[in-house]
């Protein structure tokens, strides 16, 4: 049973790899948490997969820096507030029930304030931080 157990988390592990690196390319598909649940899954169903998956730069380059050290280029911050908004919104229209719609809106408003006050802007990539002197 474990090992089908460690089989899912594996392909779930690669299925959020995929669903990350589309969200590189794709201007509404957040990258970071698909390739932080890939980290996650990976660490469950396998060591040899984790540690191969944080060893890429692409784990270097988009997780680290949001689990390390709570920080995200602005560009991924408003890919990934837009798509919760997103995913957010659709769920406050098709649920009937008020008190699913209040936590709905709750669980929103903290992830708007949680990425725009507790996650830090981490400057671009490559790009040069301007000291006046």
């Amino acid at each position: 049973m474990r090992r089908i157990v460690n089989s899912i988390f594996i392909v779930l592990g690669f299925l959020f790899i995929g669903l990350g690196i589309l969200g590189i390319a794709l201007p509404l598909l957040p990258a970071t948490p698909f390739l932080v649940l890939a980290a996650v899954c990976l660490a469950k169903g396998s060591d040899r997969f984790h540690r191969w998956y944080t060893a890429t730069a692409l784990h270097k380059k988009y997780v680290e820096p949001a689990v390390n050290k709570k920080e995200m280029e602005r560009g991924a911050k408003k890919k990934t507030l837009l798509t919760l908004c997103l995913i957010f919104s659709i769920s406050f229209l098709l649920v009937p029930v008020w008190q699913a719609k209040v936590v709905i809106l709750l669980v929103a408003l903290f992830h708007v304030y949680y990425f725009t006050f507790k996650i830090k802007t981490a400057p671009v990539r490559g790009e040069e931080i301007m000291i006046d002197e």
